[in-house]
């Protein structure tokens, strides 16, 4: 669909952050498949407490994973997102031989999203208003809109929330925590922590999104 054609289908602010927001969602489908090959990691090292086996079982999960999706069809997106992730963590945890370093990476994208979204929000750019722009075709012409501005800081503020909340609790688990405990602790937090605290955001994204009417484009002058 053309930018002007989506512009047409999508009069308001609200309308095209929602059908954004519903194009980066997985569906359940997408969840089950972010979560399986962390489960199995995490079941397998309590287990056997062998990194390699477990390094290979989630790995592998992942890959079939994504021959399903190929042999079906559908779109590999969110299965190809989480096997980079996964072969990330694989590669620290390999290299440093402590199963632990498996969840470094994540915990660093998270570190890193929400300080790049807080600089979004502090210098009035806020990332979700980009959101915008892939709709309209212009990626700026919605700073000129201080509703616009506001309403999209809000939104920005809502999707930084589950990164900062993953950090704040997993990163003191990764720096003082040793053991299989440490290693169960991120596994279940990573997963807690995972899409349903993303969905949970997002859920709120649309409360605020559903209580406004906000033109994509200004009225023009009389």
């Amino acid at each position: 669909m053309s930018a002007e054609a989506e512009e047409v289908a999508h009069d308001t602010v609200e309308a095209a952050v929602r059908a954004q927001l519903a194009k980066a969602l997985g569906g359940v489908r997408g969840i089950i498949e972010a979560a399986v090959p962390t489960i199995a990691f995490t079941l397998s090292w309590i287990t056997t407490e062998d990194l390699k086996l477990s390094l290979i079982i989630s790995i592998s999960l992942s890959v079939v994973l994504l021959v399903v999706r190929i042999i079906q069809r559908s779109t590999p997106q969110f299965v190809i997102n989480s096997l980079i992730g996964i072969a990330i963590g694989a590669f620290f945890a390999s290299r440093s031989g402590d199963a632990k370093d498996y969840f470094l990476p994540g915990i660093l994208y998270n570190a890193g999203y929400a300080v790049a979204m807080l600089i979004s929000i502090v210098t009035r750019w806020p990332v979700v208003g980009f959101l915008i722009g892939s709709v309209t075709g212009d990626p700026t012409a919605w700073h000129k809109d201080p509703g616009i501005v506001r309403l999209c800081t809000r939104l920005t503020w809502l999707l930084m929330l589950p990164c900062a909340v993953r950090v704040a609790v997993q990163g003191p688990v990764y720096l003082f925590g040793g053991g299989d405990e440490a290693v169960a602790a991120l596994g279940f937090a990573k997963i807690v922590m995972g899409w349903p605290l993303q969905v949970a955001a997002l859920a709120a994204m649309l409360w605020v999104l559903g209580r406004g009417r906000t033109p994509i484009k200004p009225p023009a002058p009389a």
